[in-house]
Order: structure tokens, then sequence, then C-alpha cells
């Protein structure tokens, strides 16, 4: 019973972890890349739909994206949720065939900005691992009269070392990020 709970936490809490390392791709860099556009969600015929379901994405040079839909009806709302999606500053172009997004350069101040989002993702990602270490502990503490206190005790040891490398792999994560953000 004690490991099923640990092994759950550990499971959550990588999840938690690859979730920050989703969110942190989805902030741009110097170069534009396709996984910047996997977040947006384009409403397509009433319904919110990720865009890499309606077309594909093609990064022919560094600060260029090629948009070519599926489906040519839904230019202008790709277009449009292209132009709405926060921190992006993208700015698009349609051609009847295909979209073509040129990200500009990235100033001092907004690569700032860009490593204060990253660190409000990293502290999110924080929060979830502590919320789930706190159910895991008391999911532990209703096991004390079924195994006894010495082995919950062992567990909650155990529990605290893979809070602690999970939180280690947020910050690592957030490290490369920020280094990668403020690299010119």
């Amino acid at each position: 019973m004690i490991a099923d709970v640990l092994a759950e936490a550990t499971d959550k809490m990588t999840k938690a972890v690859e979730v920050a390392k989703e969110d942190f791709a989805t902030v741009r860099t110097g170069r534009a890349n396709p996984q910047l556009f996997q977040k947006i969600l384009v409403e397509y015929y009433g319904t919110p739909t990720p865009l890499a379901q309606l077309a594909s994405l093609q990064n022919p040079e560094a600060r260029t994206i090629l948009i070519t839909p599926y489906d040519k009806s839904a230019l202008k709302e790709i277009e449009k949720a292209i132009v709405n999606f926060p921190n992006l500053g993208a700015s698009p172009s349609n051609d009847g065939e295909i979209i073509r997004v040129t990200m500009p350069e990235l100033t001092e101040d907004r690569r700032k900005e860009y490593v204060k989002i990253v660190k409000q993702k990293a502290e999110d990602c924080k929060v979830a691992i502590r919320n789930i270490r706190r159910k895991a502990k008391e999911d532990l503490d209703k096991l004390k009269s079924e195994v006894g206190d010495d082995e919950v005790a062992r567990a909650e040891k155990e529990l605290e070392v893979i809070t602690k490398r999970a939180t280690d792999a947020a910050d690592e994560a957030l490290k490369k990020k920020e280094a990668e953000l403020l690299e010119v």
C-alpha cells in the first residue's frame, strides 16, 4: 500500500515537471519554433481546436514559420488565433493558401519579460509538486493504523526524497530555459 502511494506520487510529480517543460517550450527564444504554436487554439466550426490538428507547420528560416491549413476556409480563424495569442508577438501574413508568420527580434526587455513568465510557470510546477506531496502525506497518514508508525515515517522520508528530486528537475529545466532566453 505504501509503495502504491509513493509510486503514484512519483508518477504525478514527473508529469508535473513534463508539463512545465512543455510550457517552457511555448515561450519563444530567438528562433521560430513550431512548438511555440502547440498551445494555440483556433475556433474551428465553433470548437476550440489545436492549431497542429488544422494545419502543417514548417520552419524554413530561423524567424519564419509557414502554416499550411488542411482546410483553406480556416485561414482567417487561424490568423486571428495567432494574432490574439499572448506573449507571441508574431505578425502573420495570409496569401490565400498559406500563412507566413514572422517572429520579431527579441529585445533585452522582452527577453527579461519572458524570463519572468518562465519563472512563474516553474513556480506553478513547484506548487503542483507540493500539492501532490501533501496528498500523498495524507494518504500515508491514513495507513498508520494498518502498517505502523515506523513504516509511515520511512515512507515520508522517501516521499521527501521524491519531492526534492522533482523540484530539482523543475529548477534545472528553468535554468536551461532561462539561459536559452538570455542568450543573444
